[in-house]
């Protein structure tokens, strides 16, 4: 009966983890919507979400260390346990990169003149779909998808680095983009960083099945 119930908790916190990547997903998509589309409605939503984000962080973490100290976990349960507190870490973070993307949609929301989006759009969904594949890696237990996971960061890096250069360029030819350009280049750094966050993941879900 202690075994059983001791599954049967070990299992609501990792459901309690998948929500959390579910929302940081969300975040994410969101976030880099408001940003393509000047939705300063969908920003805000994004800003306000980020407690419920923090909330269950905090939930799985509580959750993970009644679960350390209940019982002696088996090699594959602590393994799993400590996959799961570094994950939520990762996670909260991808959250706080989201509010950050949010907050710059909504200062360069009413700036006339703005460069293009560069790379954002298209990192941001990058991003967004290695953070959702890494999640269902989780949750399927696939360490081959965790490799295609890590894999596709390089691809991150490289439309990374041509945003900053086509942003460089924009600047250069008309000083007058260079308040909304700023914004986005902090935009970029935020993206490109989640994309290292979801490769943390995929990481920690290999250690943890191998």
């Amino acid at each position: 009966m202690a075994r059983t119930a001791y599954h049967e908790a070990l299992e609501r916190t990792r459901l309690d983890v998948l929500r959390m990547g579910a929302l940081a997903e969300e975040a994410v998509r969101n976030s880099i919507a408001a940003m393509d589309r000047r939705d300063t409605e969908l920003a805000r939503r994004v800003i306000a979400g980020d407690d419920t984000l923090d909330d269950l962080r905090r939930k799985v973490e509580a959750a993970c260390i009644e679960l350390l100290w209940r019982q002696q976990p088996l090699a594959s349960e602590l393994r799993t346990i400590a996959a799961m507190l570094e994950t939520i870490v990762d996670l909260e973070r991808v959250g706080d990169y989201g509010v950050e993307i949010a907050k710059r949609a909504i200062a360069i929301a009413d700036m006339p003149v703005r460069p293009a989006n560069v790379e954002i759009l298209k990192m941001g969904t990058i991003a967004a779909d290695m953070l959702h594949d890494v999640v269902t890696a989780f949750s399927d237990q696939n360490v081959e998808l965790c490799q295609l996971v890590i894999d596709r960061d390089d691809e991150v890096d490289i439309r990374y680095h041509n945003g900053i250069r086509a942003l460089q360029v924009a600047m250069e030819e008309d000083s007058r983009m260079v308040a909304a350009a700023t914004q986005l280049l902090f935009t970029l750094s935020s993206v490109e960083r989640i994309g290292d966050r979801a490769q943390n993941i995929a990481w920690h879900v290999k250690e943890m099945l191998v």
